[in-house]
């Protein structure tokens, strides 16, 4: 089957093509559309196979088609698919989670990560009596309307980022309940606080900005948060839907020694299927119904499938061995990516955290917020991603922005060598890009 032609047929009866917006590559021109996926490597509808550094967004930390996976799927036939019910595994995969989530003494399973923020949020709400968000520039929370405001405006938004709509269809109305501050400045936020003080009740952050290229919290950062809203009796939110799982079973809360009020977690939680969760202290989370006051309820919270997922998954990475043998990899596979970002000398920054890691085209030193992330060359990227994908590696290009890959449980060290020489050869094949103005690069079709 060809992949263009499957690209006409989809866009006769999907918009654009496909089931969401970012799954059109604009460094391709047209979506990946995969006919199975393996391991480490995917295989397109036109039979082109592909070293993945996407690996589903960072859902696929096990690699695709993990035998454990596979093997609960099959198990959740047998048990009937159910769905609208709790069953003895419920229970038991959040038991596993509270071990290991330094916050976690309750759990509220969800599908989705942007179910997860959305319904924290509320629980937020009801806890403080206080509608205001604080949030950083550069994060992201999913596309709801209370968080898709104010998270990545163009430079000439970024002194109003607060009223900053990020999606038509969203009404202004709800940029009154955001206040947007820079990542990593502690006054900014120590400011803000004292603004809105009596208006803010939360303040919701990715730990590790990997929605904006992976930038790491400055030393002292996080504490200084902690610090600012025990202080001013807010809640602190870490939302670790990307950050959970990829460095350690207890996310960046425990790879950085802060514990927030609350946390949502996700994406490599169902090994592949769609399983997040909301997690917090029991005071907190009790204000759930049917306990407390706050709904969160739907037909397909948690099905029987995603939650056996889930235990498999959790089963792995708990292994003693599964950390070590995934670090030592990391190590290896970015000390190359330094070198060869050395050897063609060209101006490129890979902030990385566990197994997850960003690339910011044209900045000359590593970014610690998304003002200085705005200099990221998307042409670049687009061009990096075209050049990558022809020598048979997948990056996904997120637009040409500043975003995240990653690598797997599944990739071998044969694999990421191959990455590696794949990197050095399209950086070396875009590098005289570099030296030509943004408005003077005209990207191939």
């Amino acid at each position: 089957m060809d992949n263009a032609e499957l690209f006409e047929r989809g866009k006769q009866v999907l918009p654009g093509g496909v089931c969401s917006s970012t799954r059109l590559n604009q460094g391709l021109g047209y979506p990946v559309y995969v006919q199975r996926a393996e391991g480490a490597r995917f295989t397109c509808v036109d039979g082109r196979q592909f070293l993945d550094m996407s690996c589903a967004h960072g859902a696929a930390l096990l690699g695709h088609g993990h035998e454990a996976v596979r093997a609960a799927l099959i198990r959740s036939a047998e048990l009937g698919v159910c769905s609208a019910a709790d069953m003895v595994y419920h229970v038991e995969l959040a038991e596993q989670l509270c071990r290991v989530i330094p916050c976690a003494e309750r759990v509220r399973f969800t599908n989705s990560g942007t179910e997860a923020t959305l319904h924290a949020l509320r629980l937020c709400r009801a806890i403080s009596g206080r509608d205001k968000i604080l949030r950083f520039t550069g994060h992201f929370h999913g596309y709801h309307d209370y968080t898709y405001i104010g998270g990545h405006p163009p430079s000439e938004e970024l002194e109003r980022a607060s009223s900053f709509i990020e999606s038509a269809g969203i009404p202004a109305a709800m940029s009154q309940f955001i206040v947007a501050v820079p990542f990593n400045d502690l006054g900014a936020a120590e400011h803000a606080l004292d603004e809105y003080g009596d208006e803010i009740g939360t303040v919701i952050l990715e730990p590790v900005d990997f929605n904006c290229g992976g930038i790491l919290p400055q030393p002292g950062y996080l504490e200084g948060l902690r610090e600012l809203a025990n202080a001013r009796e807010v809640l602190l939110f870490f939302d670790e839907v990307q950050t959970s799982f990829k460095k350690s079973p207890g996310g960046a809360q425990h790879d950085f020694g802060v514990t927030p009020d609350i946390c949502t977690i996700g994406k490599s939680l169902g090994g592949g299927l769609p399983l997040s969760a909301i997690c917090g202290r029991a005071e907190l989370m009790d204000r759930f119904k049917p306990v407390g006051d706050v709904q969160h309820s739907g037909t397909f919270n948690a099905p029987l499938p995603n939650i056996l997922a889930g235990q498999a998954f959790c089963n792995e990475v708990v292994a003693p061995q599964f950390y070590p043998e995934l670090l030592a990899r990391a190590e290896v596979f970015y000390q190359g990516l330094d070198a060869l970002i050395n050897r063609v000398g060209v101006p490129v920054q890979a902030p990385r955290h566990g197994a997850r890691f960003g690339l910011l085209m044209g900045l000359e030193r590593e970014p610690v917020n998304y003002s200085d992330a705005l200099a990221h060359r998307k042409d670049l990227m687009l061009a990096f991603v075209r050049e990558s994908a022809a020598r048979g590696v997948y990056f996904h290009d997120y637009g040409g922005g500043p975003c995240h890959h990653g690598f797997s449980n599944a990739h071998t060290d044969a694999d990421l060598e191959q990455v590696l020489e794949v990197m050095e050869e399209a950086l070396q094949s875009i590098k005289e890009s570099f030296a030509v103005g943004v408005e003077k690069v005209a990207l191939k079709a």
